[in-house]
């Protein structure tokens, strides 16, 4: 989701002004609801190591501007920082619940407009999609941790798995293989989301069954494509 320019100051300053925008951020929540010292701790590291981590990335895969698709991922990154902030602060004392899912169903909401923007501008690319996709995965491993606090740990299976199956990557080589596209992965992926703010609102009875259904399709899903990527690299050490 990045443009084609040759001056990669431009990749570099807008994480950094992001950054000074999750500050702002986290000071109108400290207003709001008087966040605690441990919500405010994450909600700094998180406005620090995001526009670190996103300009290494963009370093190394050669970007050199953030496209609009890129910016609309950034507006998403802020709100998940606020949510994750929120959750950390649930540790010390109440947080207004309402407040954590507004910002969590709009950084949902806004999860369905990057692509097709970075399809419409022509400017889709490998480093926006990993952006996304890291984005995503932390929004969910907090949103996680936010409904483990009522569920029970086990929730917490929901947000780690991802991470856990990257950590595995790094022994296994087979695990880094790509996967072909699959409109069941997505829809999978996409429903751990809405299932944890929905869990979060109690808006519905029974939101442990309805965690534990989103958590046995995440499996499904982690397993099916585990599996395929053993045989396909069984294959190719066959006809290798």
């Amino acid at each position: 989701m990045t443009t084609l320019q040759h001056n990669t100051a431009a990749a570099v300053r807008e994480p950094v002004a992001w950054a000074g925008a999750q500050v702002l951020l986290l000071g109108a929540l400290d207003v709001a609801v008087g966040l605690g010292p441990l919500g405010l701790l994450v909600g700094l590291a998180y406005a620090l190591a995001t526009p670190v981590l996103l300009g290494q990335a963009a370093h190394r895969a050669g970007a050199v501007a953030l496209g609009p698709a890129d910016r609309v991922t950034l507006a998403r990154a802020l709100l998940v920082g606020g949510v994750a902030a929120l959750v950390a602060d649930r540790l010390g004392h109440d947080v207004p619940t309402a407040l954590l899912v507004v910002l969590a169903s709009v950084a949902l909401a806004l999860d369905f407009v990057d692509g097709r923007v970075a399809r419409r501008t022509g400017t889709a690319s490998p480093l926006g999609a990993r952006f996304d996709m890291e984005v995503d995965a932390f929004l969910i491993l907090v949103l996680s941790a936010h409904v483990a606090l009522e569920l029970g740990p086990w929730v917490l299976v929901i947000g780690a798995l991802r991470y856990v199956f990257v950590a595995a990557s790094w022994g296994l080589r087979w695990l880094r293989g790509a996967l072909p596209p699959s409109f069941a992965r997505k829809a999978v992926a996409a429903a751990q989301g809405v299932v944890l703010v929905v869990a979060a609102a109690g808006v519905v009875p029974h939101g442990a069954v309805l965690v534990g259904l989103a958590l046995a399709a995440l499996l499904w899903s982690f397993g099916r494509d585990t599996l395929w990527l053993r045989h396909n690299a069984m294959e190719g050490v066959r006809h290798g």
